[in-house]
């Protein structure tokens, strides 16, 4: 099993920590950047939850 395919099983598996630490690092890069590129870190976090494992990702 590659390395790629170990980082894919643990993302699947994993997808609920992911998607909540995916959102963490949003709110933190957003409060950084004083509030101002909410919508596009929003929405770049929200892509990134799409794209990582297969189960359901955070609102």
């Amino acid at each position: 099993m590659s390395f790629m395919d170990k980082a894919k099983d643990f993302l699947d598996k994993h997808d609920e920590q992911v998607d909540q630490a995916l959102e963490k690092v949003g709110d933190e890069v957003d409060k950084r950047t004083g509030h101002k590129h909410t919508a596009q870190i929003d929405k770049a976090v929200d892509e990134a939850q799409k794209r990582t494992g297969s189960g359901d990702t955070q609102p």
